[in-house]
């Protein structure tokens, strides 16, 4: 990627940080206002790295019901990605603490109402679940990568239980979503990104949280691998 994207990438961070992290100095954060944002962002990196973007799914979900997103982590393109398709009004995301420790970004981060999770802290951890329990019941859209981190060959990890705990406690209905591309724009131990590569995203149907756990994440990695390793 040339000089020109890079800066522009990191333009489009500031863009959305600074003014958070002021709004959140000030005690005025308006999640509505978070919501424009994010969406600008991830619209913004689709467009200045010339991804070809395709989106199926999606049109059952109503945008102003919460919901628990599933779906596979390739890359951290994934989050600019997720926020230019999903449908949702409000999302906010569970991230790796390694996510909140960039500078300037991270405070953005937690002004915004994302979670910061820490699995190394069990009851670090557990806090952080809790605290999405309360966004998804004020009717907010929680989005957590069940793998834990990030694929470093494209193909779906074991998933953990942490989500599907939160649909369940919560109710929220679950939406498993597939990705596929953005590990060739920016692999995992990679810092250059690639321009014009396709990517695709597969937005399953909303699944009632009220099935056994086992079944959950059975038919969530069952879908995962439908649309990713193929």
């Amino acid at each position: 990627m040339g000089i020109v994207q890079s800066l522009q990438v990191l333009a489009a961070m500031a863009k959305v940080t600074v003014p958070t992290v002021v709004d959140f100095a000030t005690g005025d954060v308006a999640r509505h206002t978070v919501d424009a944002r994010t969406r600008w962002f991830g619209r913004r990196v689709v467009e200045v790295l010339q991804i070809h973007l395709s989106v199926t799914g999606g049109a059952d979900l109503d945008p102003s019901k919460a919901y628990v997103y599933l779906a596979n982590h390739q890359s951290h393109l994934d989050i600019p990605v997720m926020f230019a398709c999903l449908p949702s009004r409000t999302i906010r995301m569970l991230g790796k603490a390694e996510l909140f420790k960039i500078p300037l970004w991270g405070r953005g981060l937690r002004a915004a109402e994302f979670i910061e999770v820490d699995r190394s802290n069990h009851a670090s951890a557990v806090a952080s679940i809790e605290r999405a329990k309360t966004l998804v019941r004020e009717g907010v859209s929680v989005w957590v990568a069940p793998e834990g981190t990030r694929s470093r060959d494209g193909r779906i990890g074991p998933l953990k239980k942490g989500g599907f705990h939160l649909a369940i406690d919560t109710g929220a209905p679950i939406v498993p979503v597939a990705i596929r591309g953005t590990i060739d724009i920016l692999p995992r131990g990679h810092k250059q990104m690639q321009l014009g590569k396709p990517v695709h995203v597969s937005i399953g149907a909303p699944m009632p949280s009220t099935q056994p756990l086992d079944e959950l994440m059975s038919q969530v990695a069952s879908f995962l691998k439908q649309h990713v390793e193929r």
